[in-house]
């Protein structure tokens, strides 16, 4: 069982920064990625961004490339995702997660074992 816990979301106007953290507990053995998504209301869960653990190598999807960054320290077993110049449309709920296996990039949601409840990020124009 592995328990993810995401902070750092808000309410901020169209520009501004915001950094996500998810932190990782429990079955943290194995880990090969972990990723962000995001669910707008109304719309269907999209992937942000990705992250192999072993290697940290990372995927964007094209919406946030060159806006969002992600990173991850090991050693906390914690997950980032600094957002930068922020637009209306990021509007969203991001949720963290975690996969298992070999590690590659991974964007389906289905490449997924665990799952955050969630952290609300709003932006404003």
């Amino acid at each position: 069982q592995v328990q993810l816990v995401e902070s750092g979301g808000g309410l901020v106007q169209a520009g501004d920064s915001l950094r996500l953290s998810c932190a990782a507990s429990g079955r943290t053995f194995g880990v090969a990625a972990m990723g962000w998504f995001r669910q707008a209301p109304g719309k269907e869960r999209e992937f942000v961004a990705t992250i192999t653990w072993s290697g940290g190598l990372t995927t964007y999807s094209d919406s946030v490339k060159g806006r969002f960054t992600i990173s991850r320290d090991a050693a906390k077993n914690t997950v980032y995702l600094q957002m930068n110049s922020l637009k209306p449309e990021d509007t969203a709920i991001y949720y963290c997660a975690i996969g298992y296996g070999i590690a590659r990039p991974r964007t389906q949601i289905n490449d997924y074992t665990y799952w955050g409840q969630g952290t609300q990020v709003t932006v404003s124009s």
